[in-house]
């Protein structure tokens, strides 16, 4: 038998799992199936790799030397592959297929409209996702050529990912509340006002949810409850009258609702776009953001309390 790189990652789960049983489980492979695949590659290497007792399984010398060439190649071969995905994604200089993946919401929208218009022999998917994380790496893999996405203040996503990214735009971040709520009557919201709410909030990850928590204590209390669920359902709950929401000033409430930003700006929201810097798609970004910055200002002209109250902080900065 040959040694193959799915054999090195039998070794590496075993290893990284402590258990034949474990690693089974993590591969999707039956247990007997696992282990008489290790004996294979144990005959093939010429001993054992591992002490396998009631405790667990432990490299033996002979393991830890084919663990430390595994765990070698097997992010070479993943970056190979990678790059490959990349390359094989490139072409003439200017981009006819835009693959984009974003958290969404109307300026996402907006922007792929002005692509349409620029490029009308553009080739455009979509994909959605609420993770920054889980597009960053469909971009790192050349699956995707762009994240439009969202992060919490001046936070920007994992420099691990390798990828550039851009500011398209800052929001302060606006309460989303009925119409006849009370706290609806002024031009803001006083986040100490809201102490007695119930709050409900879309999935998603990054540091949204402990600034959401450090603003709060700021403001002198600690947030009643966070109903987390989907963003359709946050509508209802806001409608229904059993919590009230965040969102952004670009969000268009349906009837009945209405949105108001918090006074001083406590929260701060950043659209922005990641590409990767040695992909195709890092000659087209300067134009994309440039047509997501247009977008933007499409979207929030509709907001017309909100450009008035920025208008009246700048003017009071």
């Amino acid at each position: 038998m040959n040694l193959e790189l799915r054999h090195l990652k039998v070794v590496c789960a075993i290893a990284e799992t402590g258990s034949v049983t474990k690693a089974a489980s993590q591969l999707g492979l039956a247990q007997p199936a696992l282990t008489a695949q290790l004996q294979r590659i144990e005959r093939t290497l010429g001993g054992a790799l591992f002490d396998r007792d009631r405790r667990g399984a432990r490299p033996t010398a002979l393991g830890e030397l084919v663990l430390s060439r595994a765990r070698v190649l097997l992010p070479a071969m993943k970056g190979l592959q990678d790059e490959a995905a990349r390359l094989a994604a490139g072409g003439s200089s200017t981009l006819t297929r835009y693959r984009m993946g974003a958290i969404g919401g109307p300026v996402f929208a907006h922007m792929l409209h002005r692509i349409s218009a620029v490029q009308p022999e553009a080739q455009i998917s979509t994909y959605a996702s609420y993770y920054v994380d889980e597009l960053a790496t469909m971009v790192l893999n050349g699956k995707l050529d762009f994240a439009q996405v969202g992060v919490c203040g001046d936070a920007l996503p994992s420099a691990e990912y390798g990828l550039m990214w851009d500011t398209i735009a800052v929001d302060a971040v606006c309460v989303l509340m009925r119409e006849d709520h009370p706290q609806a009557k002024g031009h803001e919201v006083d986040l100490a006002e809201l102490a007695s709410e119930q709050w409900s909030a879309a999935a998603g990850d990054g540091c949204f949810e402990t600034c959401f928590a450090a603003a709060c204590a700021r403001a002198g209390f600690a947030p009643r409850r966070v109903l987390e669920t989907d963003a359709r359902a946050c509508i209802d709950m806001v409608e229904l009258g059993v919590a009230i929401g965040l969102c952004q000033p670009t969000f268009r409430p349906p009837a009945g609702l209405t949105t108001r930003p918090l006074k001083g700006a406590p929260l701060r929201w950043r659209l922005i776009l990641g590409w990767h810097p040695e992909s195709q798609a890092a000659r087209t970004a300067p134009q994309l953001l440039e047509l997501g910055r247009e977008a933007y200002q499409d979207v929030i002209a509709r907001n017309e309390g909100y450009v008035e109250w920025m208008r009246e902080q700048a003017a009071a900065a």
